[in-house]
């Protein structure tokens, strides 16, 4: 078991090397393709917010703007940090697949609090080697606020890596979040997937 002392500095540390590493093949990437990306992301889920679905199906439906358009395994093996390097194949797939169940959960409950609203993209600038796509949020009755994505081409493919809600960053919040649970369940992976399974 990693202490969590040491999970959060060896996690800090990894995650500033695979922040630097991580779009080695970014290239094709620009302004204009990273803002395209991004602009698909934001009418879904406009589309969605003002659907009238119910909430389960709303749900579903961010399912698949993470599915179509998010890095997921980048996003799962970040969160599960350093514990990565320690659980097999198959516990790596399961985590992999109840993440990603979960984040759409806990995510799409966030969006669905946009109902009403709308999602424009502001902006977008490259930094480093990703691109930063600034979008800003209007809701009735409220000041507006960004949200902002983080794109690259790491997989070959445009896909958002990271994203920032009122400046709360999903990658580092998570990997916090599954650290906790990794804690409560003393460094047991298997547990940990089975309480995320049902968290979110």
């Amino acid at each position: 078991m990693v202490s969590r002392t040491r999970r959060v500095l060896l996690g800090g540390l990894t995650g500033v090397a695979a922040a630097l590493a991580l779009p080695l093949p970014a290239f094709a990437l620009t302004n204009s393709s990273a803002e395209a990306l991004i602009d698909k992301v934001v009418a879904d889920i406009n589309r969605i917010i003002n659907s009238g679905k119910s909430e389960a199906a709303m749900i579903r439906d961010f399912k698949g703007i993470f599915d179509r358009y998010g890095d997921n395994s980048y996003i799962a093996a970040y969160a599960m940090g350093v514990d990565g390097r320690r659980a097999s194949r198959a516990q790596k797939r399961a985590f992999s697949d109840a993440f990603g169940a979960y984040i759409s959960r806990k995510y799409g409950k966030r969006f669905r609090e946009f109902i009403g609203g709308k999602i424009d993209v502001r902006g977008v600038q490259k930094v480093k080697t990703w691109f930063e796509v600034d979008t800003v949020v209007r809701l009735r009755g409220q000041a507006p606020f960004r949200v902002v994505f983080y794109v690259s081409d790491r997989t070959g493919k445009d896909l958002f890596f990271n994203m920032f809600i009122e400046g709360v960053n999903l990658l580092l919040s998570e990997r916090q979040e599954i650290g906790a649970m990794l804690d409560r369940r003393r460094g047991n992976i298997d547990a940990m997937i089975a309480d995320l399974r049902k968290a979110g």
